[in-house]
Order: C-alpha cells, then structure tokens, then sequence
C-alpha cells in the first residue's frame, strides 16, 4: 500500500483535487443515455472507454497546471451488486467493469503523476439505494455485507483508498468502513446533505460523523461532504466542535436546488463557477484540514478550475 499517497498522511495544506460531476457531463453535455447514472457501464466498449479517459484528461490537466495533486475516482459508483443486476451485469461481468475502472486509473497515473501532482487511485462506491433517501433502513452488518464484495473487487486491482459518496445516513456508513478494514484499506466517508444541512435521515453533519467515529473507532480516514451546495451547509461549519478537524473533502453541486428540484429537472443548473470557486476559498476559512476539493452534479472542469484558482492562492 502506497500510504505517502493518501491526503490524510500529507499535510493539511496540501491540496487536491478531483474531478467534477461525471454524470451529469456524459447526461447534459454528451447526451449520453446514463440508465441507473452507471457510467462504468461505459467501459464494455473503446469508444466509451475513450470518453472516460478524454473527461480524465481535462481534470489531471487542471492538477498539473496549478501544481496540486489529483485523486482518481473509479466510475464505479453504480459498481455494486443491486446496481448491477438492474442494468442486466452477471456478477462475472460486474467484477470485471470494477477491474477495467480501476485498471484505466493505474495507466492515467503511470502517464500522468509528478512529484508536484502525486495521484491518488481512489475505489468509488456509491449507496445500496438511492442516496437521496434513507428508507434503505439497512443494520450495519447488512451493509458490510452489501458492500464487501464491491470493495474486495476494488480492492483486488490496487486502489489506494476507498471513498464512498452521497451517503444518506450512518449504518450504512459503519457497514461500509468495517468491510473496508475487513479487506486492509483506507475509507473515506461522504455524506450528503439537504438544504437544511441535515442528512436525508434528518441527522445533523456533526452526529453523523461521531456516529460513525465512535462505532468505529475513528477508523475513516477522512469524511466529505458531497452532493449539496455549500449554501446548503455552510451554516453548520460555524463551530468549534472537533469533529470539523475530520472533514478533508467537498464535492458541492454546482446548482443551490434541493435534491427533489434537481430530480425533477429537466435542463442542467451549472450555476456560476466563479462564485463557487469563492465559496469553496471561504470553506477553507472553516474547515481547518480542507484537503480535497472537487465537484459533484452539474459541475465541470469550469467550477473545478474556478476552484483550483480561489482555493490555491
């Protein structure tokens, strides 16, 4: 395990980035047909394989340009076994789309790292359900049990870490960092937020991340927040709770909608990049350990670039 790879064993001030909304990219500015929002479902052929790379490519250019480093995510957010049978996946064939993700991580890392833009090979997971609701209602053991299959899948083709995003509540979170640990990797832990700050469960930000430290040990790396605007949570980083020190990552949506007004929308919100890039800068001002910055729906390498330029003065 390359462990001088990992965000959380760099200093603080080390900054990252990854990329932006990958979906909503292939969906809104592709036109690409996205069933379930699977985008590892576009590695079965060259031509698919070659557009995940080329939406690579723009957001490892960003990381090169301003000096930082760059976490890869695998498109494997849909990668898991719920998931993959909906879209018709044997589990053959699904731990094999695991595989190739992670493999195309290993050649972009091989062509592209510095010693000023270290890269981190990160395994994406996303949510048994749908991370806008916490009716999964799921025991952590169940989730563990969930997920292990996908992680040990990740696992097996050399992720450096494992990040699971746009998480709605905390058993699933504890399931997904005692498998990780199970299989001897790094977890980090995203949730997501409504407009009120809250975790579609109701819990607040701050309870779910001790939550998940205390049943766990502190065993995540590190926790994000993911698919909210930051007007959405801002207003609950105004503390001085040790549990801030946890957070290391933001992948806000470009748009201040709510989750409900964003599934129903037909046309993409990309808000202004220039203005988000100033939100993450006043982030900064209130996370102390902000180390991974990135974006999540109706983002681009526009907002990611806006962001790199406010965040890497």
């Amino acid at each position: 395990m390359t462990t001088h790879h990992h965000p959380h064993t760099r200093n603080s001030d080390t900054l990252y980035l990854t990329d932006g909304g990958l979906e909503t990219t292939l969906v809104f500015h592709d036109g690409m047909e996205l069933p379930c929002f699977a985008a590892f479902d576009l590695l079965r052929d060259k031509a698919g394989t070659a557009r995940l790379r080329k939406y690579y490519r723009e957001y490892i250019d960003l990381a090169l340009e301003y000096g930082l480093g760059f976490v890869l995510e695998s498109v494997t957010w849909r990668a898991s076994p719920d998931w993959g049978k909906q879209l018709g996946y044997s589990e053959a064939a699904l731990s094999r789309a695991n595989h190739q993700a992670v493999e195309l991580l290993h050649e972009l890392r091989e062509r592209n790292q510095t010693s000023e833009t270290p890269m981190v090979i990160s395994g994406n997971l996303g949510p048994r359900g749908d991370g806008y609701s916490a009716e999964q209602h799921m025991k952590a053991d169940e989730a563990a049990e969930y997920h292990s299959w996908q992680i040990q899948s990740l696992v097996d083709t050399g992720v450096d870490l494992i990040t699971a995003l746009t998480l709605p509540e905390t058993n699933e979170a504890i399931g997904i960092v005692e498998a990780s640990r199970d299989a001897g990797v790094p977890v980090v832990i995203s949730f997501t937020v409504e407009t009120d700050g809250r975790l579609p469960s109701g819990q607040s930000l701050s309870s779910a991340i001790e939550i998940v430290d205390d049943a766990t040990e502190g065993e995540p790396a590190y926790y994000m927040i993911n698919c909210a605007h930051p007007t959405h949570f801002e207003q609950n980083l105004q503390d001085d709770g040790t549990w801030l020190h946890r957070i290391r990552g933001i992948r806000a949506n470009a748009s201040c909608k709510s989750h409900t007004e964003l599934d129903e929308s037909e046309a993409l919100d990309d808000g202004n990049p220039e203005e988000l890039g100033r939100q993450y800068r006043e982030l900064q001002d209130l996370l102390p350990n902000l180390t991974v910055l990135g974006g999540c729906c109706g983002t681009d390498h526009r907002h990611v670039e806006a962001i790199a330029r406010a965040c890497s003065i």
